[in-house]
């Protein structure tokens, strides 16, 4: 999907969202062909050290300056002007990737109902946040929408989504703190399918003592969840934070470990430069960044077009 998926205030919250992303890649794309009118080895190992300090990762970044040296090899001759294009196009195609069974937008139609989105990413990423603005695109969208608490380890996060419930408008269920998560997402679920709801979207621990831990109460409430529903949940969504560029690829790297995550929300990408992680993260797991976060408000929550990023990127106006 491009640039027209998103309506004019969409757009305009995304260019303002990675305005400071933007500025530090461009500038940076800047000073790497300054003095050169052509690519050559010099402006391919700049280039490789500007993706890598622009958070996209050394695979990716070594990934991005083979294809280039490929088409210099082929080309013989390829104009700084031209970088750009072909940079652009690079970038996008490692940002498309598959999203069969997810919808195409809050407004699309769903692959089941209730449609379940188990979400996981450790403590402080702005889970709780993320689940909210979910929970109120989808109610804005016209579906109904149901809350589940099972982030159960920490004191503060069955209150917090309880607030945030309250106040976007939707019912939750909770069991309070220590309460068994499986039996909290089963609940979820079954009351959800008797409400004949839309959409669930049920809140996990952000971390156990150990990584087994996490592996097994995620696992344990898949499998309480497919009691119910043999194709639960449809959605497992990583939040991940931005502002913390490599340390969100150890994250996805150690959640994808756990579960079987297919999608991906970048959170408070408005407050970083560092949105460059996202070509990385996309590229080497091969899951669509589903929603990226661009502020504080409820719709500043986006559906994720990798054209419409790409396109707000390298537009130097």
């Amino acid at each position: 999907m491009g640039l027209f998926s998103h309506s004019k205030q969409q757009y305009e919250t995304l260019q303002k969202g990675i305005a400071p992303t933007k500025e530090s890649f461009l500038a940076k794309l800047t000073r790497t062909v300054l003095g050169h009118s052509t690519v050559d080895d010099e402006v391919l190992d700049r280039l490789e050290e500007t993706l890598v300090t622009s958070d996209v990762g050394v695979e990716t970044a070594v990934k991005i300056i083979e294809k280039l040296q490929e088409r210099v090899k082929r080309d013989k001759y390829i104009s700084t002007a031209e970088l750009n294009s072909i940079l652009r196009a690079e970038i996008a195609q490692l940002l498309r990737q598959e999203t069969a069974g997810l919808p195409a937008g809050f407004d699309a139609p769903l692959k089941s109902r209730p449609y379940v989105i188990l979400v996981v990413g450790v403590n402080g990423v702005g889970k709780t946040t993320t689940i909210a603005k979910l929970a109120y695109q989808y109610k804005q969208a016209g579906k109904t929408v149901m809350l589940g608490a099972a982030d159960t380890f920490r004191a503060a996060a069955v209150e917090q989504l309880t607030m945030w419930a309250e106040r976007v408008g939707v019912p939750i269920v909770q069991q309070g703190m220590n309460a068994d998560p499986a039996s909290v997402a089963y609940d979820t679920l079954q009351s959800a399918m008797a409400k004949e709801t839309d959409v669930v979207i049920i809140d996990t621990a952000g971390r156990l003592h150990n990584k087994v831990g996490l592996m097994n109460e995620l696992g344990k409430i898949r499998k309480v969840l497919q009691k119910l529903m043999p194709d639960a949940p449809h959605e497992v969504l990583l939040v991940l934070d931005a502002t913390t560029g490599q340390n969100a690829i150890e994250q996805t790297r150690q959640f994808t470990a756990a579960t079987q995550v297919n999608a991906l929300a970048l959170t408070k990408l408005d407050g970083t430069a560092k949105g460059g992680v996202i070509i990385g993260i996309s590229d080497q797991f091969k899951i669509p960044v589903r929603y990226i976060g661009l502020g504080e408000r409820m719709t500043d929550l986006q559906i994720f077009h990798p054209d419409s990023f790409v396109e707000t990127l390298f537009d130097n106006k």
